[in-house]
């Protein structure tokens, strides 16, 4: 463009010093041919330029006067009407020019934000992982290594209602109170052991309040003695028979996180499941109940061929892998 702005400023200089006994038709003719090329060749830059502009020229506002009006020597000469012409296209160059360079700096200024937000995107450090939650540690029980033990999150216990609390009904149900009498006491010597017993006989008469008081007196009194798994577990199961699946959910978690050498443990986490399936809890839950009572207590759950059908069916009914 600056070479055509070259050639424009040229041809001025030539056209200007001509004499004008020399502006006759034939050289008017030649220059007029120039000057129209020049402006073709300004109106293809300027579709180059700005190609939003659909391919229309600006006319410079020093449109020429009709030849047939113009008198020799008058300003509006051929010469003169040419002059004004080459000026006008100069004029048009340099905006061009002054145009182009404006967008290019913009162009430059544009490559290099996007070059320093690419640095910055490349030098911040990555998003840490969100810390996973995994539940309340594990006491490793004695043949299985820690790092294996799948996590058994323990139920949250629900808020227990006014009648929660089972009230005395022998006094009231004369049928109760002469199923209760008719219970017999235990007298081995052992008292954790006749407390136990006697708690189970009235859960087998399906007295399940009175039965839930024995066996708490056992795990709170004798929580080494053998039968504490035993009444833990039976705990339980009285609360899962009377229909209180949330109760019976912690009673067998406990069972299994306080004595998992006990001989009730195994159960416990058998019917932990079914209480969690009772609750309405994910399958995946409940799977990995299952995948933590055959991992801790194979060898238990094969020898028991009730807890083996059960574990089996359990895992089918929840879809576990």
């Amino acid at each position: 463009m600056r070479n055509l702005a070259l050639s424009v400023i040229l041809l001025t200089g030539a056209t200007l010093s001509a004499p004008a006994a020399h502006a006759q038709s034939g050289q008017r003719g030649a220059i007029e041919g120039r000057v129209d090329r020049l402006e073709g060749e300004m109106r293809a830059v300027q579709r180059k330029v700005f190609p939003g502009g659909s391919g229309q020229y600006v006319q410079p506002d020093n449109q020429p006067a009709n030849p047939e009006t113009i008198l020799p020597g008058s300003p509006t000469s051929p010469v003169a009407d040419l002059t004004m012409r080459v000026d006008s296209l100069e004029t048009q160059l340099r905006g061009m020019i002054a145009q182009i360079e404006a967008n290019q700096h913009k162009v430059q200024l544009l490559d290099a934000r996007i070059k320093a937000l690419e640095a910055s995107a490349a030098a911040a450090p990555a998003p840490s992982p969100a810390p996973i939650d995994a539940g309340p540690i594990e006491r490793p029980l004695p043949s299985k290594p820690p790092i294996d033990k799948p996590v058994i999150a323990k139920p949250i216990p629900p808020k227990a209602p006014a009648a929660a609390t089972p009230k005395p009904v022998g006094v009231t149900d004369p049928t109760r109170s002469a199923t209760l009498a008719a219970v017999e006491r235990p007298a081995t010597g052992d008292v954790a052991e006749d407390t136990y017993l006697y708690g189970y006989r009235l859960w087998a008469a399906k007295l399940y309040p009175e039965a839930e008081a024995q066996f708490t007196a056992v795990t709170t009194k004798y929580p080494t003695h053998k039968r504490a798994s035993y009444a833990q577990n039976l705990l339980g199961r009285s609360y899962l028979e009377e229909g209180k699946p949330s109760l019976a959910s912690l009673a067998f978690y406990d069972n299994y996180k306080k004595w998992p050498d006990g001989d009730r443990a195994p159960e416990s986490l058998y019917y932990l499941a079914q209480a969690l399936v009772k609750l309405g809890k994910p399958p995946a839950q409940v799977c990995k109940v299952y995948t933590e009572l055959t991992r801790s207590y194979g060898a238990k759950v094969e020898a028991d061929p009730r807890m083996k059908a059960g574990v089996a069916k359990g895992r089918a009914d929840s879809s576990c892998s």
